[in-house]
């Protein structure tokens, strides 16, 4: 369970109606199969000790007997496995009978949860025969124990990791307007264990996949949905074993309608945890809310917290969909929303032109992509649009020519503007030697091409587009009050690796092979300020990521780092699930992942001064470095802790 990993695992075992001491050898034997994968949470079906399909059998004394029976020997089976297990059973109590989730551990019964939602209608008919469960906790003897907790409002929270909290629910339950799920959320559950019977319909199965997702990303938790299946009743209906595991939104595990019976993958409750302390929504006061927490009766458990191996997906590229379809649609959509804060910004503030530093490169390409974007948008000529290109001493005849290319492709006014000589004429200035090119060589040619484009902006009554991206922003690879510096940041929401997919799919989508043509050679030619010379045969010879590290590895870290605040050892051991070569992106060996991780702590602590006067700029997914927005971070903030858990990782 280390770093807050906990695998969950929803089973179907295939059971046959009525016939209690078949299906609890098939119980045990899929949640001994469970455990041995790893499980330490694992949920059954509704009613599976007997099978939800026993209509008026429920009312037999002797099925209800052998149902307890069968509780207490699974309970007693399962002693050694090192896991919470939920059971489905009925349970008489007062002489009402419960549909019921028993929660057991060590060999312990711990709780036992009753449904509260019974559905009277369509092919369901519980209200015949069984009673909706209370709210409150008492204690009854149940299952061969004395005083065991029984009643809706129950927690499970385990010892050994805090952030795991466990609650329960039935099937009809999570179909409720207000679901016992809910409450559960508010009273600290970050993983909801669902024990249903669901019979397969045409539609059910995306409908019944978008419910439990949708719980999942709206209480913030993770939700494993144990579904009945093969052996119930097929009299007027089927039912499938559609299981499934999701976390905050996302599905980690399903097994899909007449499939294997078995969902399992790691939730990780520590992220749910600390997701809502950052949602301030989360648990707001209310009046729904109102003393919620000190509702519920909560259980401790304990579990070894020995670690497993991590099974669950772990995207390399965070920022960009692995689903063609679904990263052209997002492309579309980022591109929409750069364009139209741009288009506002202009029409607001009366701008007739809009001045963009062309070097060539990625970022600027996309910046003038954008803005031609908001041009049209608005109805305008492209005229309106100055392309400045300003080669200095590093400035290739490759990428020069793209720039001038792509220009002339979407027909907006280019100008040539040298640097080389008004550079010179600053180092004689300040008196620095031109032979030694150090930070000042390089960064004075960056401020020289910003007081360009400012000019040329106040010139033509113009605005200033930046092309500076979110991954140089948090790295702070920029030049202060150079390229760091725009009236209006259009690309300071896009990470480095979703800038090139955008970039493509312009490309593929133009509808010109000139300019396609273009952005494809942009897309091939290596990442640089190009400050330094070229080489002897005219090549770019200061490559960034040569310098600074792989942007696929950096944009991986941001997004684990400000997305989910996870620490470096838990960031470390992601990138290298991510980056072992079988997932679609380059491998890296530890040493290496973690080499580059100090460089980015290094610079995102050190660099925070920069991001604090950052132009305005929209931001276009759930990441954003904007001081007025999502990161408010003291610019003098001390990274020691950080770098120092890097040192123990290296140790």
């Amino acid at each position: 369970m280390r770093d807050g990993f906990v695998k969950v695992a929803a089973v179907t075992p295939r059971v046959r109606v009525a016939d209690v001491a078949h299906n609890a050898e098939s119980i045990a034997a899929r949640v001994e199969e469970a455990a041995s994968a790893g499980a330490r949470v694992i949920v059954t079906p509704e009613l599976c000790v007997t099978a939800y399909t026993c209509e008026d059998l429920f009312l037999q004394p002797l099925l209800l007997d052998a149902a307890e029976d069968a509780v207490c020997e699974l309970v007693a089976r399962t002693a050694d496995l090192d896991a919470l297990v939920v059971l489905g059973a009925p349970l008489r109590v007062r002489s009402k009978l419960y549909n019921c989730a028993v929660v057991a551990c060590g060999g312990e019964v711990l709780g036992i949860v009753p449904k509260r939602t019974i559905p009277t209608y369509g092919e369901f008919y519980e209200g015949r025969h069984f009673s909706a469960g209370p709210l409150d906790v008492e204690l009854v003897d149940a299952f061969g124990q004395e005083c065991v907790p029984f009643g809706c409002r129950q927690l499970f929270s385990c010892a050994e990791l805090p952030e795991l909290v466990v609650g329960v629910e039935l099937c009809e339950d999570l179909w409720a307007p207000l679901p016992p799920s809910v409450s559960a959320a508010l009273a600290g559950a970050t993983l909801v264990c669902n024990l249903s019977a669901s019979d397969e319909l045409v539609g059910k199965e995306e409908y019944r996949r978008d419910l439990v997702r949708g719980q999942s990303a709206r209480l913030v938790c993770g939700y494993a949905y144990a579904d009945a299946g093969w052996g119930e009743s097929t009299t007027d209906v089927v039912f499938a074993g559609h299981d499934l595991v999701c976390e905050n939104g996302v599905t980690l595990a399903e097994s899909l309608p007449f499939g294997e019976g078995l969902a399992v993958s790691e939730v990780d409750v520590a992220s749910l945890a600390a997701e809502r302390q950052r949602i301030s929504s989360f648990g707001a006061p209310s009046p729904e809310a109102a003393d919620v927490a000190d509702s519920f009766a909560v259980t401790e458990f304990s579990l070894d917290p020995a670690d497993a191996e991590l099974t669950r997906p772990v995207d390399p590229f965070p920022f960009v969909p692995a689903d063609g379809a679904a990263r052209a649609s997002r492309c579309e959509k980022i591109l929409s929303v750069q364009a139209s804060g741009l288009a506002r910004r202009l029409e607001h503030t009366g701008s007739r032109v809009a001045v963009v530093g062309l070097s060539g490169g990625l970022d600027s390409t996309l910046a003038l992509l954008v803005t031609v974007r908001a041009f049209d948008m608005l109805g305008r000529d492209r005229a309106g649009v100055v392309g400045v290109t300003m080669p200095g001493f590093g400035t290739t005849s490759r990428t020069r020519s793209n720039a001038e290319l792509l220009a002339e492709g979407l027909g907006v006014e280019l100008r040539c503007i040298p640097i080389a000589d008004a550079v010179r004429g600053h180092f004689a200035d300040i008196g620095h030697d031109e032979s030694v090119r150090d930070v000042t060589y390089e960064n004075s040619q960056a401020r020289e091409r910003t007081q360009i484009l400012m000019d040329v902006a106040n010139e033509a009554g113009g605005l200033v587009i930046g092309t500076g991206d979110l991954s140089e922003l948090a790295l702070g690879w920029a030049t202060y009050n150079g390229d760091h510096m725009s009236m209006y940041g259009v690309n300071g929401g896009v990470p480095k690796t979703l800038v090139r997919h955008l970039v493509r799919h312009v490309a593929e989508t133009c509808g010109d092979d000139r300019i396609a043509s273009v952005l494809l050679d942009v897309l091939d030619t290596p990442v640089s300020p190009e400050l330094l010379p070229a080489e002897a045969d005219g090549t770019i010879a200061q490559r960034t990521e040569d310098l600074v590290g792989p942007y696929e590895l950096h944009d991986f870290f941001l997004y684990q780092v400000l997305r989910h605040g996870f620490p470096p050892a838990k960031v470390l051991r992601l990138a290298c699930v991510a980056f072992d070569g079988e997932h679609g992106a380059e491998a890296y060996d530890a040493a290496t992942i973690l080499s580059w991780l100090r460089v980015f702590y290094r610079r995102f602590f050190a660099q925070q001064f920069k991001r604090s006067c950052l132009p305005d700029g929209p931001k276009v997914g759930s990441i954003a470095l904007s001081p007025r927005g999502d990161l408010r971070m003291p610019s003098d903030a001390c990274s020691a802790l950080w770098l120092a858990e890097l040192e123990g990782l290296e140790a």
